[in-house]
């Protein structure tokens, strides 16, 4: 349930409560906060997959969570952090040779996206727990805010799990780790949308019969599909499989190309093969767009305008993320546009963002019986 009851009149306070006036400036400075927080996140996730763009990941071959926030501050220091770097099997393989110059270019995106995730961590900590000891926590929402705080340390932790399977044996990250690391970010934006909309005040009752499970549902199952999708995305990314098949909207010139189960066991297809895991990738994004059309036209004639105009939006935002994949994916030529790579990823988060909106305001709707 939301902070409020939907059924309070106008005017009538809780028994015990502050006034009105003073509980929505309180709920209102708790909803920028979040709000604030949730941009801070889109940021690191758009940051994370410039890292990854610029193969600048594994830059950094040391996990300092306190110290690590200072970067190196004289040229003993880099040299010393760049002989670090040459130890691993990346240096060796794929960037022998390199100039510390080059080294400094993709150590700094490395220490960016980790110091953005440490002032993240700061932004969230530091005015939880100021709104805690004034009081302004909204109720019932104080253990699951502490679960978020949680959640983004254990994101830290991720993080460098990551990063691990990349220093040594191999040249890049684990696919899979990538995908726990980009999934939980977005869980993160999730839950931080969640929170800030339940400090929303509902508007008044319209018709209550108008909204029911089944568009419940529908919303939910848009979120989830879509966090399905996000999780192909990560295992396209650390696959490299946007950089095969640049054709749409074919592949290799068939909708269902051949090979899709060449590897045995077949379930390994579904996260190691790069041609099942683009297809994949392709045939959810025609899903979603499905399920997001099909909920709008569920939504007409509810009284409810604002879901309307949510489930709409949701529905242009997926068209567009769906055009930039495209793209980007017609423009990868041996390497990925880092401009559109970025534009879709940030996307992504865009429009998970829009469906967890859009979610909790069919949830929480004045028209829902």
């Amino acid at each position: 349930m939301s902070v409020y009851s939907r059924t309070r009149p106008a005017g009538v306070e809780r028994a015990g409560a502050l006034p009105l006036d003073s509980e929505m400036g309180q709920t209102n400075a708790v909803r920028i906060w979040l709000l604030c927080v949730a941009a801070l996140v889109f940021a690191m996730i758009v940051v994370g997959g410039a890292t990854r763009l610029t193969d600048s990941g594994l830059s950094i071959t040391e996990w300092q969570p306190i110290i690590g926030a200072i970067p190196p501050l004289n040229e003993a220091h880099w040299l010393e952090a760049f002989e670090k770097y040459k130890l691993i099997p990346e240096y060796e393989q794929v960037n022998k040779g390199m100039s510390l110059e080059a080294f400094k270019a993709i150590y700094w995106w490395e220490w960016s996206h980790r110091f953005l995730g440490r002032f993240i961590g700061i932004a969230f900590a530091l005015p939880l727990l100021a709104f805690w000891l004034l009081r302004k926590i909204p109720q019932g929402m104080g253990g699951k805010l502490v679960g978020v705080l949680a959640l983004g340390g254990l994101q830290g932790v991720i993080g460098w799990y990551m990063v691990k399977s990349g220093l040594a044996d191999r040249v890049d990250v684990s696919h899979y780790r990538l995908a726990l690391h980009l999934g939980t970010a977005f869980v993160i934006l999730g839950a931080l949308i969640w929170l800030a909309g339940e400090t929303r005040r509902p508007a008044h009752a319209i018709r209550l019969e108008t909204v029911g499970g089944r568009h419940v549902r529908l919303a939910a199952i848009l979120v989830l599909t879509l966090f399905v999708q996000v999780l192909l995305g990560a295992l396209v990314a650390g696959l490299k499989a946007g950089l095969t098949y640049n054709t749409w909207p074919l592949m290799d010139g068939h909708m269902i190309p051949g090979g899709l189960l060449s590897m045995s066991p077949w379930y390994l297809n579904v996260f190691e093969n790069v041609t099942t895991v683009q297809f994949d990738h392709r045939m959810m994004a025609y899903l979603v767009a499905i399920i997001a059309v099909w909920q709008l036209i569920t939504l007409r004639g509810v009284d409810d305008g604002a879901l309307q105009l949510s489930a709409s939006a949701v529905v242009v935002a997926i068209a567009a993320q769906i055009g930039l994949g495209i793209a980007t994916l017609l423009l990868a030529q041996g390497q990925i546009p880092i401009g559109l790579g970025l534009a879709h990823q940030g996307g992504a988060a865009i429009v998970f963002a829009a469906a967890v909106w859009h979610l909790h305001r069919v949830v929480r709707s004045p028209a829902r019986h």
